[in-house]
């Protein structure tokens, strides 16, 4: 019934719901009146049939409405003004829509139940409302099921089996349950704290960069429309908040491409373990760690594109600007809370030195910019520091579902074939199915490839190649549904704008927008990638890259 209102545009209020993930009628926000029925129906899940007179807005509808929203609110902590989410929260606008300026009812607050122990996502169950949408992304889009409703009346809240920290739990760290979340009950660990302490302090020299993704949602931050590609008004942003260097991912998204190609090249002619699987999802990693052990042989070895710029900062960088890497201070702005925890891994290190010293989400460097003062939308576009500043259009789709798997097919077969491609793009792998498959023909040699965005696809993509359903040699996997232009990290959007556009599709077509403008559209054509090699690196897959923009993986507690 919500969806035949939008029809004949009456927008029916809701909280719990999330189309397509959290159907359950459980907060009783979206009620309507049904004549003949005794009672009021929630509009989510009733289901529409022929003659049912429906009446959305009675006086009857709207006391339900308000003193529902009343209930929810007198057990939740309205500490509003210092709440991450203000003015980007769903129970808040309720509240202003419903009219609601008094709390008649005060019931018992819900206990804090704070848990700030993980190094991607903070928990506050006061501020919870039982909606269970972050439960049904994590058990039915995500598969990993790390948290879940516990206890039962009064006492109901949302946590993780044996009241765990989510730390101490499979939670991959992905944050598709931050960005499920109505409130402000889930958020990501602030990392701005360090990163402004870096800049105030003059014996750090700070370099911050910043992943494709973010170029394609950072401008919603600022009323800007879904889908802005903002690329130069976030480099001079980030160059206004007082950083000494300012860079763009997209180069070591290329300088990834070079090596994981070379990768996948030796595995294929030299018999090495298929079908490999990129490693740039740090999400997807430790759900791999988790529940596909079997497969960590599978994985790429290369380090994710920004972990391998934090390495080349404080090696090729350091050398070229005579600093003492103690001194350099490195910054990744990423779409994904869980580059969080892939930053503290204790293999993203070299000779003692952390690759990266601090990540912070899209959503941290829009509260920086605000915080500083800076009209954003008014900026001149600038473009990130020349030392670094080429990527190519290959790096940039990285942001989107798809986009690795593509960027290494331009590469790969255009180095294998030694000729320029017929066409360049590789429409198979774009989109937004769950799950899509393509051959490419390479050099007389048919490359079977596979891509899965969002880890419950990725769960069913695994478990094929383990049942012999499915023969590739090569596979892309993102942890985030749409891929990393639907981060955990990237804007929070309502579920009301959910339910009307595609988020997904919207984000990845500033990212495909700009791939189409820029001169250089191959990894391997990027001169500033030549260049690295030619100075440093040697050439793809040697020695000095091993040691800098590799890694390796483990498997963890083992969970079914």
């Amino acid at each position: 019934m919500l969806e035949a209102a939008k029809t004949v545009n009456i927008n029916i209020p809701t909280l719990c719901y999330l189309k397509g993930i959290n159907q359950i009628g459980s907060c009783r926000v979206c009620i309507v009146e049904i004549k003949g029925a005794r009672a009021l129906q929630a509009a989510c899940v009733y289901p529409v049939a022929e003659g049912l007179e429906v009446l959305t807005n009675s006086q009857r509808v709207r006391r339900a409405r308000k003193a529902t929203v009343e209930l929810i609110l007198s057990d939740h902590n309205r500490s509003c003004l210092t709440c991450v989410r203000n003015r980007n929260c769903e129970l808040q606008k309720l509240a202003d829509d419903l009219g609601i300026r008094d709390i008649e009812y005060e019931g018992k607050k819900r206990e804090s139940d704070f848990d700030d122990a993980s190094p991607s996502i903070v928990r506050d169950n006061s501020k919870c409302i039982l909606c269970r949408r972050c439960v049904s992304v994590c058990q039915n889009v995500q598969t990993v099921s790390a948290i879940g409703a516990a206890y039962r009346g009064i006492d109901t809240r949302i946590g993780s089996a044996f009241d765990m920290r989510l730390k101490d739990t499979p939670c991959v760290n992905c944050g598709q349950c931050i960005a499920a979340c109505p409130v402000g009950a889930l958020t990501e660990k602030n990392g701005t704290d360090a990163v402004w302490k870096a800049l105030a302090d003059d014996t750090k020299h700070v370099v911050i960069q910043a992943a494709p993704a973010v170029r394609a949602a950072l401008g919603e931050e600022f009323g800007m429309p879904i889908g802005t590609c903002v690329t130069g008004k976030m480099a001079a942003a980030m160059r206004r908040l007082g950083f000494d260097e300012v860079l763009d991912t997209d180069f070591s998204a290329d300088l990834t491409i070079m090596e994981e190609g070379t990768e996948l090249l030796e595995r294929i002619n030299g018999g090495g373990v298929l079908p490999m699987i990129t490693s740039c999802s740090p999400g997807w990693i430790k759900f791999c760690e988790h529940f596909f052990p079997e497969f960590i042989p599978n994985l790429s070895s290369c380090k994710s594109p920004h972990q391998m710029f934090g390495a080349v900062l404080k090696s090729y960088y350091a050398e070229k600007k005579g600093i003492d890497p103690k001194n350099i201070f490195t910054v990744s702005v990423m779409p994904c809370t869980a580059k969080k925890f892939e930053c503290g891994r204790d293999e993203m290190e070299v000779d003692g030195k952390r690759d990266v010293d601090a990540v912070i989400t899209t959503r941290e460097l829009a509260a920086m910019i605000k915080s500083a003062g800076i009209d954003f939308a008014n900026l001149e576009d600038e473009p990130f520091d020349d030392i670094f500043g080429i990527g190519s259009g290959a790096g940039v789709i990285f942001g989107a579902t798809g986009g690795v798997m593509e960027a290494a097919l331009r590469t790969v077969k255009e180095i294998v074939e030694n000729k320029p491609l017929d066409k360049i793009e590789f429409e198979a792998v774009r989109g937004t199915d769950g799950i899509k498959t393509a051959t490419v023909n390479i050099g007389g040699t048919d490359v079977k490839v596979a891509v899965a965005h969002g880890l419950g696809n990725a769960r069913k993509l695994l478990n094929d190649v383990k049942d012999g359903k499915l023969d590739v040699h090569f596979i892309e996997i993102m942890a985030c549904p749409g891929g990393c232009v639907t981060g955990g990290g990237q804007p929070i959007v309502s579920s009301k704008v959910q339910a009307e556009k595609d988020v997904k599709a919207l984000r990845a077509s500033a990212v495909y927008g700009e791939d189409v403008k820029l001169q250089v559209r191959k990894s391997h054509e990027n001169p500033a990638i030549k260049k690295i090699y030619e100075e440093f690196l040697e050439k793809p897959g040697s020695h000095k890259a091993h040691e800098l923009l590799h890694t390796h993986y483990q498997a963890r507690k083992q969970y079914i």
